[in-house]
């Protein structure tokens, strides 16, 4: 069965899967809106007294976008119609993760169909409501995100409004089923037919809504394993996603036939490249958390590619190894050269993780710069209890690294950790003279010699 695609900033996850979210939008006592199905409710701007005969006509739509939002939508006004309100100059004001690529394609075509204007914001119902008043009075707060796929929704709206408050974040487009661990994950041909496709789509749909390609290309910068881009108003305007704010300089016209490129989805394996403490960065799996043997220790190890939004400038290693007690010793080997306008640091000034609301700051033990390439080691401790809550359940960890000229931060999956995390323990357990021992069982046992 295809894969859907999603737009990876949404935090749920296969959303463009058909079934996998019921019909009906009812929110349950205490429920977070914008991690279920996107809903619409039909509110009058008020205090009446503000507004008089002017008040606004708002439809919140908060909530994930999904394959069936597009049909929701078109239920909700057709219920609205049929008792007798006049939806004319509404204004849709969202609050969403984003969701499905096609149900935000069609949802966004919906809008413009009903000649409806979009609005970043949270709807927020009055305190004290009219007696007898049949639809809610509310006011608007623009204190609200619209991420990935949302962003591309608002384009829908004949006027699109995006307040100081509110920030509109992009990402690239993904499979659904992989947007978890992305580099650990296997890509047929028909995978790549279907990104491109509906990458294709996409620019279909930005030209129709009079926006620029700008758009497009600045969310397919940023992989599903670095944080959304945070838009700026100079981009919101360029951009022609926000049609109110700030002048801008003019910039040029973009061509409207545009060719779109996939990558391949794995960069090749880099050398071992020597540290300068004598410590080497061996050629780890970048599919997945796999124990090696180095030196006669046992290791779990994981190799992810360093971006800044899109651009690779080099990779890391993040080894976990037996400590102290209940404590495992952690080092970070990172190899980096310089990025497309961005300068190759003289180091690296801090190396941070964070796993859940666990964050541990590691020590820059080398740092330099070594025949045109920064190297950088950092070690540091980890509890065993965060080890085992990221193998188990997390499945993220967060790295984090900071110097005077760039910041980079990189989601990496779980993908191999619950599988190999117990025969990493296991042998951390055993008396230090047994530990060679275990670290020679070969990768039938779980554990592959480091090459």
């Amino acid at each position: 069965m295809r894969s859907s695609l999603t737009s990876v900033g949404t935090i749920v996850g296969v959303l463009g899967a058909a079934g996998l979210f019921a019909a009906s939008v009812t929110t349950p006592a205490g429920a977070d809106n914008r991690t279920l199905p996107m809903r619409f409710e039909l509110r009058i701007e008020g205090p009446t007294a503000e507004c008089a005969e002017a008040c606004a006509t708002y439809v919140a739509a908060s909530g994930a976008i999904t394959a069936d939002t597009p049909r929701d939508f078109k239920s909700f006004m057709e219920t609205v119609a049929a008792q007798g309100r006049d939806l004319s100059g509404a204004t849709v004001v969202m609050d969403s993760d984003g969701g499905s690529v096609l149900g935000a394609i069609a949802l966004g075509r919906e809008i413009r169909a009903a000649r409806f204007s979009t609005m970043v914001g949270r709807v927020v119902d009055l305190a004290d409501q009219p007696k007898g008043v049949k639809i809610p009075r509310a006011k608007l707060s623009p204190y609200a995100d619209c991420e990935s796929m949302c962003a591309f929704v608002m384009l829908g709206g004949i006027k699109r409004t995006v307040p100081a408050e509110a920030r509109v974040m992009v990402h690239q487009i993904w499979l659904g089923d992989r947007r978890e661990d992305p580099t650990a994950a296997n890509y047929s041909a028909e995978d790549l037919v279907l990104v491109q496709r509906d990458i294709g789509r996409l620019a279909r749909f930005t030209g129709d809504m009079g926006a620029s390609m700008d758009l497009l290309d600045l969310a397919l910068r940023i992989p599903p394993w670095e944080p959304l881009h945070v838009m700026s108003r100079e981009e919101l305007t360029r951009t022609r996603l926000a049609t109110e704010g700030p002048a801008v300089p003019e910039v040029a016209a973009v061509a409207t036939t545009t060719t779109v490129i996939v990558p391949p989805l794995r960069a090749p394996t880099p050398p071992a490249l020597p540290m300068t403490n004598g410590t080497r960065a061996m050629p780890i799996s970048e599919q997945r958390w796999d124990l090696v043997n180095r030196d006669g220790s046992v290791m779990l190890a994981r190799r992810h590619p360093l971006t800044v939004e899109g651009d690779q400038i080099g990779s890391f290693d993040l080894m976990l190894s037996c400590g102290v007690g209940d404590k495992f010793e952690l080092s970070y080997v990172e190899r980096r050269n310089a990025g497309d306008g961005l300068a190759l640091p003289s180091q690296l000034d801090g190396v941070t993780l964070r796993i859940g609301k666990t964050r541990a700051a590691l020590k820059i033990v080398a740092s330099g710069r070594e025949d045109q390439t920064l190297r950088t080691l950092a070690v540091g401790t980890v509890s065993a209890d965060v080890v085992r809550r990221f193998s188990a359940g997390f499945r993220s960890v967060v790295v984090e690294t900071d110097s005077n000229d760039a910041v980079t931060v990189i989601r990496i999956g779980n993908t191999g950790a619950p599988q190999n995390f117990p025969h990493l323990a296991a042998a951390c357990a055993k008396p230090l003279a047994d530990r060679a021992e275990a670290a020679m069982v070969q990768k039938t046992g779980g554990i592959a010699p480091a090459q």
